[in-house]
């Protein structure tokens, strides 16, 4: 094996944990830092061999507890299979492997006058392979899709230690079943994903900006609403209530207006300006604060004002990183419900999230003074999924299920369809070996 090996007490304590916050009982008895395929199918041949579990783990950035890891695990690192493996500018994809950042396959494609379209928030830590294995949204979705809307192929290697390769290198394929998909958002729970080939992007022509400050966050739903109503598709479109927009300004040291709420959206193309002159008209019906430009500077504050959102919350205690997604019809009632769910648990929920696709996330803070605040915190986190699924909604739009979700995913799939899925991973993955306890 090229890869390091650590055990027991040598490991670091940060390999026990991901960003969720969830801590599991006891330690990994195993820490392997792949830097190899074969280190990877080594480590699970062992895994397999010695009776432990193996907990796949690429830069910990996940916020639903997959990649937590207790007694009895190994923890598998493939942050080091790290290589962009090829860039075929004419057929616009590429090779990775998992442990490639995701902002950094985006800058060097950038080079060639492409761009790799997925966009989540932690797109300058988190990995590629940790993307794929949750399907990870971000701030571009509403107009390129999800993480697996850019996936092509896979290689994964299986719990008997074999390597296979899914997908395809063309535009079009449908030859048997579609593995690539199904291996896509499976959490860690049905194979090692190593490598992938991704769709890239033409960087567009064009890029507008349209901001505006609202009342209140109704008006903001309202607004993004009748924007995508009048069939504007933006590249992305962003929403902070009142306490994470002031939050987050004064993470960043900006004295700005204050708003109750702010909407951040963005059109691409070479329809980019007529669409932005819709976004504005649509935003104009609700507010008078709109701003238009095409500077690029520019938009870079705007939207680091949302992806600072997070980190500015996380300075005042352990947070609770929900992640929702409802029909965009209604997002102003979801909104609208988590007040009251704050107001009814006393607790502080501050709410931002992709408005352009439905995807919110409530953000209930647990100041570490208060003895009583986790418990009242997961009561309004449990009333917070109810609502979402009420609504013709579900419990994770982009983070996963992992550990903190898994009580509510038979609540949202029924017991039939959940027992197809625990069929399929059983099939995969017979005695167990990936990540048990999570997700399924």
């Amino acid at each position: 094996m090229t890869g390091q090996v650590l055990i027991g007490d040598q490991i670091p304590a940060a390999y026990r944990i991901d960003r969720s916050g969830f801590v599991p009982d006891g330690a990994p008895a195993v820490l392997v830092k792949a830097t190899s395929i074969d280190d990877v199918r080594d480590a699970v041949r062992y895994a397999a061999a010695s009776g432990l579990a193996v907990v796949v783990r690429g830069a910990g950035t996940g916020l639903a507890g997959g990649a937590s890891a207790g007694t009895g695990s190994l923890v598998l690192d493939v942050s080091g299979l790290n290589r962009i493996l090829e860039i075929s500018t004419d057929d616009e994809l590429a090779v990775v492997e998992a442990g490639v950042i995701t902002a950094s396959l985006d800058a060097v494609v950038a080079e060639f006058g492409l761009r790799y379209a997925p966009d989540p928030a932690s797109a300058a830590i988190s990995t590629i392979g940790g993307n794929i294995a949750t399907n990870a949204g971000g701030l571009r979705c509403v107009k390129y899709g999800v993480t697996g809307d850019s996936i092509l192929g896979l290689s994964i290697v299986l719990a008997d230690g074999r390597l296979i390769h899914t997908g395809r290198r063309t535009a079009k394929g449908v030859a048997g079943l579609d593995l690539t998909s199904l291996f896509t958002g499976s959490e860690g729970t049905l194979g090692v994903i190593v490598a992938a080939t991704v769709r890239l992007q033409p960087i567009p022509v064009n890029t507008v900006t349209v901001a505006a400050y609202f009342d209140d966050v109704d008006q903001a739903a309202a607004a993004t609403t009748a924007g995508l109503a009048a069939r504007a598709r933006p590249s992305l479109m962003e929403l902070l209530d009142e306490a994470s927009l002031r939050q987050a300004q004064d993470h960043l040291g900006i004295n700005a207006e204050s708003a109750g709420a702010f909407v951040v959206a963005q059109t691409d193309g070479f329809g980019a300006h007529a669409e932005a002159e819709i976004l504005e008209s649509a935003f104009g019906r609700f507010t008078s604060r709109v701003m238009v430009g095409d500077d690029p500077q520019a938009a870079d504050q705007l939207l680091a004002v949302r992806r600072a959102a997070l980190p500015a919350l996380e300075r005042h205690g352990r947070v609770l990183i929900e992640d929702i997604a409802v029909p965009r019809s209604r997002i102003a009632e979801a909104i609208r419900a988590v007040t009251e769910i704050a107001e009814g648990h006393n607790t502080a929920i501050h709410t931002f999230g992709h408005a352009g696709d439905g995807n919110l996330h409530p953000i209930l803070v647990v100041p570490e003074q208060d003895p009583d605040a986790y418990d009242r915190a997961v009561a309004a986190a449990d009333e917070i999924f109810g609502t979402a699924i009420e609504l013709g909604g579900t419990i994770t739009g982009e983070h996963g299920v992992g550990v903190l979700k898994r009580s509510w995913l038979e609540r949202e799939l029924g017991p039939d369809a959940s027992d197809v899925q625990r069929t399929v991973r059983r099939a995969l993955d017979p005695s167990g070996l990936f990540n048990p306890g999570k997700t399924i």
